[in-house]
């Protein structure tokens, strides 16, 4: 292991990890696919290095679903080092790790049990060389199953989680869900964020509400929680995920960047900077 990124806890039965040159780490969730966790994840982590005078890292806890390396263009990065100091790919000043940069293929399927994930996950968090990082934003699959678990276990000392959802009923009956999970693993809840939240014409700027809109904030004032802001849909979002370039840099005056240029201001606000 990497000196001075994990402690283990005398007598845990989970060996828990201190990142200790982390200054905020944090997990996004949700209850349910398809709400664009993923591409949450990863403009927020883009959003916090292009404002950061640090590094940010970005942990693709995804096992099975690994997108984040296709979302930031990564698809053929390497890791470097060895296993016990392993050096991830980086955009910038923003490092990104994920199972996707060991597999043979992008299409090569991740046929594993809770044991085996566990020790990937610890493996991710205290064999990788993060270095001094101001945030490490932790992108979880969706629901409540073995790798938020473990993540839960393994770092004691997050700064807690965020919850994604779009505005449809079913979809936040899902992230109370996590919130929930979040709730009883002692783990705060940041904020939701409500993604697609409408749709902006690019030729009139009309916004059409295709899936509502406000359900986000509606729960967040239920359970008591911040509501960090709302994303409109825009099919350039699609586009550059495709392209591999994070939306917030290829469009950075767009209404949908400008919703994540506040999420991150009110995300600062809770956590500090």
């Amino acid at each position: 292991m990497v000196k001075g990124h994990e402690k283990q806890t005398k007598g845990s039965s989970t060996d828990e990890i201190t990142l200790e040159k982390v200054k905020h780490s944090l997990v996004v969730m949700s209850g349910k696919g398809g709400v664009g966790k993923s591409t949450v994840s990863a403009n927020l982590a883009a959003s916090l290095a292009e404002e950061s005078d640090g590094n940010v890292g970005l942990l693709d806890a995804d096992l099975h679903g690994p997108n984040i390396p296709k979302i930031l263009g990564l698809e053929d990065g390497k890791i470097t080092g060895n296993e016990d100091n392993m050096e991830p790919p980086s955009l910038g000043n923003l490092k990104v790790m994920s199972i996707g940069f060991t597999l043979p293929s992008t299409d090569s399927p991740v046929v594993w049990r809770g044991p085996l994930k566990m020790k990937a996950i610890k493996q991710f968090l205290g064999d990788v060389n993060w270095g001094e990082l101001e945030y490490l934003i932790i992108d979880l699959p969706p629901g409540t199953g073995d790798e938020p678990l473990s993540i839960a276990q393994l770092l004691s000392d997050m700064d807690g989680s965020i919850i994604v959802t779009t505005p449809q009923d079913l979809s936040l009956l899902d992230s109370k869900k996590a919130v929930n999970f979040s709730k009883k693993l002692d783990l705060p809840v940041i904020g939701i964020i409500e993604n697609m939240s409408g749709f902006i014409c690019p030729h009139c700027g009309e916004k059409t509400e295709i899936f509502k809109s406000g359900g986000g904030e509606k729960a967040a004032e239920e359970i008591e929680a911040n509501f960090l802001g709302q994303i409109p849909l825009d099919q350039r979002i699609v586009q550059t995920g495709d392209e591999g370039v994070p939306f917030v840099k290829a469009y950075p005056d767009s209404e949908a960047s400008k919703s994540f240029g506040k999420i991150v201001d009110n995300f600062k606000g809770i956590v500090g900077s």
